[in-house]
């Protein structure tokens, strides 16, 4: 006797496994889950592939996504503690690693994520060979480093989510004191995603107009209008949001499906994120940074060359030598 399914479907094809579009957020804490789902709403996946050590946890989010099915068009979730799951991936979120505790910098984080690095990315690599890895992780840029010395890719596909959020933070800021919207304002934060990132008041815009035209002073100590502050909420932002709520999510999330739609849609667009800046305003060390890079379907296809003052080239060197004196003592 047959099933009702068997009664009701007559399966004519096989599916077509190779043209799915697949991507695996690995952690399912509160970044890892906001990925998720702004993935979903923006319609970037066929398979979303869920993977976490908490056995309960992961369950209890799939199940919490599935009940949502109706309102996505996604058509497969997968969980698992495995990596299995994780196979044929066309893009790789890695958001798992110990939490930042209030107080506690970014860089202090670096040699305990270090550990949790090594366990993930060798099954990850094992069953999705080709995909691209987006790093999500605190300290991202230095996680950046270890994930691609860890999983033998090239460095166009090892790519940390790095200064995309600052910049979404500083084009925020600049709209709110100008009184237009962030997507009308032009600015890029570059360096390290954290206390040492560099802001580049030289290109400022809006409609074009450099705000430095209006006022030479922008950004500097001597101006009055204090510009310079914007960047210093910058950088405090991501620490008040954590001392308020007890962790980011939201942001982070919107700024990594913003990066995966790049990627995966090959829209060729220009995104502030962490790559190899080796040989790049004169770093010599194999240190990863934001520089404003064109993300494919390859990952990184390109790096535009921003012309700097010497004073945001020296600090950009300056965030790389602060990278660098946690990053060469590190034990891979």
């Amino acid at each position: 006797m047959s099933t009702v399914k068997e009664q009701l479907i007559q399966n004519l094809t096989q599916e077509d496994k190779t043209s799915r579009c697949k991507i695996t957020v690995v952690g399912v804490g509160n970044v890892g889950m906001a990925c998720a789902i702004s993935i979903l709403l923006k319609d970037l996946a066929d398979e979303l592939a869920l993977v976490d050590t908490d056995t309960d946890k992961l369950k209890g989010e799939t199940l919490d996504l599935l009940h949502g099915s109706l309102f996505f068009n996604t058509s497969k979730i997968v969980s698992g503690k495995d990596y299995s799951v994780s196979a044929n991936s066309k893009l790789v979120i890695i958001t798992a690693g110990a939490r930042q505790k209030v107080g506690e910098t970014r860089l202090d984080l670096v040699q305990r994520n270090v550990a949790i690095m090594k366990s993930i990315v060798p099954g990850l690599v094992q069953h999705s060979p080709d995909c691209k890895m987006l790093i999500v992780s605190n300290p991202v840029d230095i996680l950046t480093y270890v994930v691609w010395k860890i999983s033998g890719l090239p460095a166009t596909r090892v790519i940390g989510s790095g200064c995309n959020l600052d910049s979404a933070r500083f084009r925020y800021l600049i709209g709110e004191k100008l009184g237009v919207h962030p997507t009308s304002c032009h600015g890029w934060v570059l360096g390290e995603h954290g206390d040492s990132s560099v802001p580049l008041w030289s290109g400022v815009n809006v409609a074009g107009v450099l705000l430095k035209s209006l006022n030479p002073a922008l950004g500097s100590d001597s101006d009055q209008e204090h510009w310079k502050k914007i960047h210093n909420q910058v950088v405090e932002s991501g620490y008040e949001v954590l001392r308020l709520k007890g962790y980011t999510s939201w942001a982070i999330g919107l700024s990594v499906t913003d990066l995966a739609r790049s990627i995966l849609k090959n829209l060729r667009r220009v995104h502030p994120v962490s790559t190899l800046v080796k040989g790049l305003y004169e770093i010599k060390e194999e240190i990863f940074l934001s520089i404003p890079c064109i993300l494919g379907q390859n990952g990184i296809t390109d790096i535009v060359k921003v012309n700097l003052n010497p004073e945001e080239e020296a600090l950009l060197r300056k965030s790389a030598e602060t990278l660098w004196n946690v990053q060469k003592d590190l034990k891979l």
